[in-house]
Order: C-alpha cells, then structure tokens, then sequence
C-alpha cells in the first residue's frame, strides 16, 4: 500500500507542473475566439482529468476493500499505466492514440471518473463533442459534485448548439463554486448564441436571408459542431441564390455527419430546384417526406415547384397551339408562384416576351427581357430577343449594346453578321431619315413615294406661308428643301439602292451633295410647270391657294 502512494505522490508532482503551467495561459484563452478558446479548455481540462484520477486513485482502495487484495493492486497499476501512455499522446496532440489508452484504462478500472474525462477531453480536441459528452455524463455519475464535469459538459453542449442546456450545465458549476469565472463568461456566451438564434428566426421570416447568414456565421464561431446551425445558414445561402456555397454545407452534414439528414437533404432539393432541376429536387422533397412526413418546408417547396411546373407547361402548350394571349396569361400566373426561383422566372419572362413580340407589343417584351437578363445575366436568347425588338422600334445603339454582348460570348457567323447589321442602321439613323422626312415605310412603292412627296411638297411650299412669321417661314422653307431631297433619293432606284445601304448622303449626288439642288426645280419638274423660283400666287399645275 505504501509503494502505491509512492507512485501517486510522482503522478502529483507532474500534474501541478501542469497545472502551474495551464494557469500562465488561462486569462487570454478567454479572451480568445471560440476554436482557440475550446483548445484551450481541452489543455485545461487534461490537468483537471490528471487530478481527478490521483483523488480516483485513493479513493478506490477503500471503496472495494472487500475485494481480494492481491488483484487490486495490480488493476490500480495497470490502470494508470495506461492513464500516463494516454497523457504523453494526448500532450503531443497523439488523439486517437490517447484515446486508445483511456478506453483500456477504463476497461480496467470502469468506476474511475478521471479517466472517462481524460477520454472525454481527447474526444474534444478531436470535435467528437457527442462522444465526449457521454464520457462526461458517466463521470458525472459516478461523482455528482465534479465542478469540472459540468463545465466540461456545457462546453460540448454549447459546441453542439445546446445553448440553454449548456446554461443550465455552468449554473450547476455556479452551484458548486459560486466564484467559477469560466462558468459566468460561458453563460453570458450561451445567451448570445440564444439571441442570435432568435435573431435569425425573424430573418428568416422576414425574408432578410443576409442577415440571417450574419447571425449564423455568429452562433457557429460558438457552436462549430451544431448541425442545425450549419443547415439554417445553408438554407440562408439558397434562398439568396448562393446556391454552391449551401449545397457544399449540406453535403458535408451527410457525408460527415449523417447520411440521412433530413433538413441536409430539403436544402439540396431546393438548390436544385432554383437552379431548375426540378426532376433531382422532386426526388429530393419525395425523400424528406419519407423520412420526415411532416417536413413543413419541404412540403411547402414540393408544392409550389409542382405549381410552377405544371403552370409553364401548360403556357407552353397553349403556345404551340397558337393561343398566343392564353400563354401569355398563363406565363403571367406562372410569375406569380415563386419570386425567388431565379432561374424557371427567367425562363418564363422570356416566354412572355417571345409572346408580346408576337402580339407586336415589342415594349413589353423588352421589358420582360430585361426582367429575365436580371435575373440570369448568361442568358443568350433574351439578349437576341431584346436585341431584335430594339432593331424593330429603331432603338440601335441599344441593339448593337446587346449584339455586341452575345458576339463576345459566341463569335459565331451569324451573331457577327447580326451586329454589322445593327452598327449599319446605327450608322443610317445619324443621317436624315428620307423614309421619315415623307412619311413612308423603307419598302414603299414609286408611287407611294410620289403621292407622300406631292402632299408633302404642298404642304411645306414656301409660298404656301409668305405670310407667316420669319421664323415659319424659314422653318418651311428648310422641310420644304429636305422633302425635295427625299424625293430626288427614293424616286431614283440607284440612289435609294446606295441610301439603303448606307452610303454617306454627300456621295449620292457627288461632291457638294445636295447644297446646289434647287428644290423649287424638283417641284416644277414634279408638276410639269417651267422656270425656277417662287410662284407669285400660285403653284404649277394649276394649284393656288388663296392667302388671306
């Protein structure tokens, strides 16, 4: 009996050596973050478990005194043998070897509450804080009044999001020693993770994604092993469209932690589900509900992609039919399913728009284009669409912008020849516009472009307003000139060929342009009249009008 506490007396002189050591260290470890404060800890609690084992050890020989002595000596030894082999791994952060040796120690002596917190602490270097936790909880049986049992097993508790089961854990310590400073720092950390739970609830609710992203990230640097709280944020990054970045949380949480989670699985389905993979999150939703029939998300989800689904399918149908104004209307509900399913809206605002260019409601497909480029800035075809709707209302610099984004991502033939195309009627609507100037279509005929000239040219006469003011009359005089040249371009085939295809208006009459045409020669030319100049109360041909 004397040589045993011989050994013990040894065993104590080196756990105070660590004991004096771990007190140099205890004022900044609280005041670090959560993973350096729970190292830390851990470190702490080797020495705590070392001194707990040494009282284990004294204790013990009175407790079984009834046993046969000649077997109790030699289980004590082997027992700590195996203690000190865990101690020199767990101090040369050796894990899983000292967790090895502590579950031998165990094996040997299972009454030993020093031991399952030794094993306990290994577990937590390790963020096996499950494991750990029941280690605790068995020391705890067997010594109801361990302070250090129940710190360490608020600890693994906040760890693993248990705040208000962690706070009842350091009240007990609280209870025990009234003056246990880690034990009020760590309560007043466990209510900042309650608050920031709730906090994120109202966000969530509140449709505020962002900021419930913000109060996660701050309960995790507190909880690092809370499953719920690593799912919620990813949850949070799905609905705000950062849909890697959640899917890469919820399969680690399956792959790591549980294969069958069911709320891992619910995000997953619903990343796919806004990235439009709608048949993978059926199966998805279809899973969660077998494992969780009462999934309140999931259901709600499933039931509003199926919505989604059948509602654009049905416009498409109706599309294909011909009953343009149906599909349109059917696309129109379809929008109003799920605002936040970025991908299918864009989709089904570029319907529409396809719908309203068929309608010839060119300004609304421009604007649901724009809607689904907003949502999806890839999207090839609402640029095309929208593109070719900017050519059809004249709005070229906005058409060669959106030709000139597809060319860049897809330098085909035909994307390079559409952007010639909308560079050149850019290039032909900076000149004057004769199509406009008579008032007809670029694919007018000879005589549509005479009968416009005569009504224009009558019109704009500058005899017809000598009794204007100067400022009219030189106004008049200016359209009446542009109208002659209007005429002299479009009623010449070769000139209205070189027009169309842009050439520059001073090439089409040669040097000077059109500076030395009289445009009173072109009207009396038109009406068979003779001479130049104005027409003294009345026109050629037999027109006049009487000026009051």
């Amino acid at each position: 009996m004397v040589r045993l506490r011989s050994e013990e007396s040894s065993d104590d002189k080196k756990e105070q050596s660590n004991e004096s050591s771990d007190d140099k260290t205890a004022p900044s470890n609280e005041s670090t973050d959560k993973k350096t404060v729970q190292s830390d800890e851990l470190s702490e609690v080797t020495t705590e478990q070392t001194d707990d084992s040494t009282e284990a050890e004294t204790v013990q020989p009175n407790e079984s005194s009834g046993e046969k002595t000649n077997k109790k000596p030699k289980t004590n030894i082997d027992a700590e043998k195996k203690k000190a082999e865990g101690n020199t791994y767990y101090t040369n952060q050796q894990y899983r070897e000292a967790v090895a040796c502590y579950t031998e120690a165990i094996d040997i002596c299972p009454t030993c509450a020093a031991y399952y917190g030794n094993r306990a602490a290994a577990y937590m270097m390790m963020n096996r804080y499950k494991e750990a936790l029941e280690d605790i909880r068995e020391s705890l049986k067997i010594d109801k009044t361990f302070v250090k049992g129940y710190l360490r097993e608020g600890k693994c508790q906040l760890a693993l999001g248990e705040a208000q089961a962690a706070t009842c854990s350091f009240r007990k310590v609280l209870d025990l020693d009234p003056d246990n400073a880690t034990a009020k720092t760590d309560i007043e950390i466990a209510k900042g993770v309650m608050k920031f739970e709730d906090m994120a609830d109202l966000d969530m609710q509140k449709g505020d994604y962002r900021k419930a992203v913000f109060c996660m990230d701050q309960c995790l640097q507190k909880c690092p092993a809370c499953i719920k709280f690593k799912l919620r944020k990813a949850e949070a990054l799905g609905l705000l469209g950062r849909y890697q970045e959640a899917q890469e949380i919820a399969n680690d949480v399956l792959q790591r932690e549980d294969p069958m989670n069911s709320d891992a699985l619910y995000v997953r389905g619903l990343c796919l589900y806004y990235e439009d993979m709608v048949d993978k999150a059926f199966q998805h939703f279809q899973q969660v509900l077998r494992l969780a029939p009462d999934h309140s998300k999931a259901k709600e989800v499933y039931k509003k992609a199926k919505a989604l689904k059948a509602k654009k399918e049905e416009g498409n149908t109706e599309f294909r039919l011909g009953n343009v104004q149906r599909a349109h209307d059917l696309y129109t509900e379809a929008l109003e399913i799920d605002p936040l399913n970025k991908f299918t809206n864009s989709k089904l605002y570029f319907n529409r728009a396809t719908v309203s260019s068929k309608l010839n409601r060119l300004d609304d497909a421009i604007s649901d284009c724009s809607s689904a480029i907003e949502l999806d800035e890839t999207y090839t075809k609402a640029y095309l669409r929208r593109a070719k709707c900017y050519m059809d209302t004249e709005q070229y610099e906005e058409a060669v912008r959106d030709y000139e984004k597809i060319f860049k991502t897809d330098r085909s033939r035909e994307n390079k020849r559409l952007l010639q195309e909308a560079k050149l009627e850019l290039k032909k609507s900076k000149r004057k516009d004769y199509y406009k100037i008579l008032g007809v279509s670029k694919t007018a005929s000879v005589d549509e472009i005479k009968k416009a000239y005569r009504k224009r040219a009558l019109i704009h006469h500058p005899d017809r307003h000598s009794h204007d003011t100067p400022d009219k009359q030189k106004e008049e005089e200016r359209k009446f000139k542009e109208v002659g040249e209007a005429y002299a371009v479009l009623s010449d085939s070769r000139k209205k060929d070189r027009y169309d295809s842009g050439a520059d208006l001073d090439d089409l009459e040669g040097p000077g342009g059109f500076d030395h045409v009289d445009p009173n020669v072109i009207f009396q030319t038109f009406f068979g009249g003779g001479g130049g100049g104005g027409f003294p109360g009345g026109f050629p041909g037999g027109f006049s009008f009487q000026f009051g």
